[in-house]
């Protein structure tokens, strides 16, 4: 739980963390309390946590944390194990979870465009339905092609970067 944090940053630091950034992903469509959850695993050093400890970081049920975890575990952010010599299980965050999030859309994305695909011809290329299915098929390509360079830029920069001990954090300048 807490307990796991440096004595540098108490509970209210990581509470204060978690709530914040909980919000941004909420505000960016993911359910509330798993963007909690989501969050308070992400601050933990350790990446990893029981449904207890969660409960007292949070302040929450046990029959949030359940709900929550199911969604985390189906939308593949976040891992059930159990925990070795007892009964409970213990929910990790990898530290890779958003390229690995990423190469998952390539997936997804097969899949729309093959709906697409199948609405054009359903529906006529020249129709203002297949249009707009033409013009989301197209953008779903292009995202689709750059993923796979942006995710190789991504692990070729990985390679070279030091993320123990904090080393790799600064601001990044926008384009």
């Amino acid at each position: 739980m807490v307990a796991r944090a440096p004595s540098a940053r108490g509970s209210e630091v990581v509470s204060q963390f978690v709530e914040r950034f909980a919000a941004v992903l909420t505000e960016s469509g993911f359910p509330r309390m798993p963007a909690r959850l989501f969050a308070a695993l992400l601050a933990s050093d350790s990446g990893t946590m029981t449904a207890s400890e969660l409960a007292g970081l949070l302040r929450i049920s046990p029959a949030a944390i359940s709900g929550a975890v199911r969604y985390l575990t189906q939308v593949n952010l976040v891992s059930r194990e159990p925990e070795p010599g007892s009964r409970r299980e213990r929910y990790r965050v990898h530290n890779d979870v958003w390229y690995e999030a990423m190469a998952r859309r390539d997936r997804v994305l097969s899949r729309c465009e093959q709906s697409l695909r199948d609405g054009i011809e359903l529906l006529g290329r020249n129709t203002g339905a297949g249009a707009r299915m033409a013009e989301t098929l197209a953008f779903f390509e292009f995202i689709q092609a750059e993923l796979h360079s942006l995710l190789d830029r991504w692990r070729e920069r990985k390679r070279h970067l030091n993320f123990a001990g904090g080393g790799a954090v600064r601001t990044v300048k926008r384009r």
